[in-house]
């Protein structure tokens, strides 16, 4: 077995929201490249075992999971299970979140049960993921964390306000864990445009067509381009940390 061609050998990556359309891409990238991966799903643990099983192996299996990223005493568990099951945890892959639609000037649709909800899961969540998985990140001394932002932390258009607002939280999250836990952990942040995912409810195909044009690149993403960025992080760029990495195609510009 040639190193060099899996430069991921020997590490164990867990990705949240791992049955989703980028965790899923993510996934099997790492695989791929020799990583033994954890797949978290929120709730459906058969189906995130049904992934695992599906990945390429190179060093060991790999393993499915569920955990609700909302709930730190399941994060701490699901540590536990992962160093259990795989190893210590030494890359963590957030790419767990929720939203809804809602127009940015409906301020009474936007009640106070979603703006929590929202913010719950995609900043706070990802804070108290890293929390659980930072004595195993912290070992080896080159842990790495990847959060999955979203541009709409800086253009502020996205699915709803409260969404916006928690992806601009995730953004400073990420800049202040990278000075926090620096040199063991390195954190960076992927922050994609429109992805082609189900993530966003009622984005049909006329819509991300409508979005695609006035994309300069003339696309919105695939699940794979955001995924390859991620690997990224992990593979070509060892000496970042607390940036924000944009794949969308031009469309912040």
């Amino acid at each position: 077995m040639n190193p060099s061609s899996y430069p991921l050998l020997g590490r164990v990556a867990v990705i949240l929201g791992g049955t989703g359309g980028i965790g899923a891409a993510t996934a099997r990238l790492y695989a791929a490249a020799g990583a033994r991966v954890a797949v978290v799903a929120s709730r459906d643990a058969a189906r995130a075992q049904d992934l695992a099983a599906a990945l390429p192996a190179v060093d060991g299996g790999h393993a499915g999971f569920a955990a609700a990223i909302d709930q730190t005493q399941e994060l701490v568990a699901l540590a536990a299970a992962v160093r259990g099951s795989l190893g210590p945890a030494s890359i963590l892959v957030n790419s767990a979140g929720t939203t809804r639609a809602i127009p940015h000037g409906d301020l009474d649709a936007l009640d106070d049960a979603t703006f929590d909800r929202i913010l719950t899961v995609n900043t706070r969540g990802a804070f108290a993921a890293i929390r659980s998985f930072a004595p195993d990140l912290r070992a080896r001394g080159d842990g790495l964390v990847v959060n999955v932002s979203s541009i709409a932390a800086t253009t502020a258009v996205g699915s709803s306000i409260a969404y916006c607002a928690s992806k601009a939280g995730l953004d400073v999250l990420g800049a202040c864990l990278a000075r926090a836990l620096a040199p063991a952990i390195r954190v960076m942040t992927v922050s994609p445009g429109v992805v082609d995912t189900d993530f966003v409810p009622g984005r049909d195909k006329a819509a991300s067509d409508k979005l695609a044009a006035t994309t300069p690149l003339k696309r919105i993403a695939t699940p794979d381009d955001v995924a390859q960025a991620i690997l990224a992080c992990a593979t070509s760029l060892p000496f970042s940390t607390g940036s924000i990495i944009q794949v969308d195609g031009g469309r912040h510009l």
